[in-house]
């Protein structure tokens, strides 16, 4: 009989987690409305929704739309903004108390935005792991060009917000991109510590009974299961680039598709949609891992990163 219990636990950018699995932002909130379907200490990190410096109401309603094999969404990023983020008992002092790591993920409509955040953040280093910058958004300064789909920009954002904050930082990648292993490559070279891809793909769907978009915005961002093969195909692009710590989502709902995005070389895993629908799903994944390493003599959840054979 084979009694070799796997080791999930991890270090990225030096910070120890109890396993390689996160949720991905803007899917699990600020962590609390989900304190009675999931523990907090399930997770080796939570990543919680995006921060900026002023509040946002977001996109009118609706704002989500199921579709086959996954979702679109165009939230537009509601947040409460960084003050009340750190004042009020529903953000930074709940996250203060749970049993994990901490990651914030940070936003803005210019330069100025994202470092503002980073520097009020940086002042509670010792309740935050890490931020995670959202480079998704359009620069109003720069004609509305995506932070994340110009290589000079992503270049300018990353190392601005490094020189603000000594806290570890994650770059957010877009899809949206012809090669993301220069992406995930500029990103290294200007100080971040890890970067996570993929977000949403754009999308659009209509009703054709009244021949409307499906989302007051017309299009939003596709995620779930149909956009999996596509986060697999980049996150092992970028992680052949890339010394640096890769966190891989898109699409992970089953064990199989974890162990898929670690195979392909990603580090660490973030379940993003199927916290919508399905509470036990965290635990299933993990379980999932624990009885494949198990079943295939994998001691350390390390052995199995990037041993995708080619």
């Amino acid at each position: 009989m084979n009694k070799l219990q796997p080791d999930l636990k991890t270090e990225i950018a030096g910070i120890k987690m109890r396993n390689p699995l996160l949720t991905a932002s803007g899917t699990f909130g600020y962590g609390k409305d989900y304190t009675d379907l999931i523990p907090m200490d399930t997770f080796g990190a939570i990543t919680v929704k995006g921060v900026s410096p002023f509040q946002s109401d977001g996109n009118p309603v609706p704002r989500t739309a199921e579709v086959f094999g996954g979702m679109l969404n165009a939230i537009g990023l509601q947040n409460p903004g960084i003050d009340k983020f750190i004042e009020d008992s529903d953000y930074l002092p709940f996250l203060q108390t749970v049993d994990t790591n901490v990651f914030i993920n940070i936003w803005g409509k210019t330069l100025d935005d994202y470092v503002c955040v980073a520097e009020t953040l940086d002042k509670y280093s010792n309740d935050i792991a890490a931020l995670e910058i959202n480079i998704s958004c359009p620069n109003i300064k720069e004609g509305g060009i995506s932070f994340g789909t110009d290589l000079k920009q992503t270049h300018k954002i990353v190392s601005s917000v490094r020189q603000a904050t000594s806290l570890p930082l994650i770059t957010k990648l877009s899809p949206n991109v012809s090669n993301i292993a220069e992406f995930a490559k500029c990103s290294e070279e200007a100080g971040s510590d890890m970067i996570s891809l993929i977000n949403t793909l754009p999308a659009m769907a209509i009703d054709i009974e009244t021949h409307r978009p499906k989302l007051a915005n017309i299009t939003g961002g596709l995620s779930g299961p149909a956009i999996k093969p596509v986060a697999i195909k980049m996150v092992y692009d970028a992680a052949q680039a890339v010394k640096i710590p890769v966190i891989g989502m898109g699409g992970i709902v089953e064990p199989e598709d974890a162990i898929e995005f670690l195979i392909a070389g990603a580090d660490a895993i973030a379940i993003g949609t199927a916290l919508f629908y399905d509470s036990t799903a965290p635990k299933r994944i993990l379980d999932g891992i624990r009885s494949y390493m198990k079943k295939n003599g994998i001691a350390n959840i390390k052995d199995l990163v990037g041993t995708v054979s080619i």
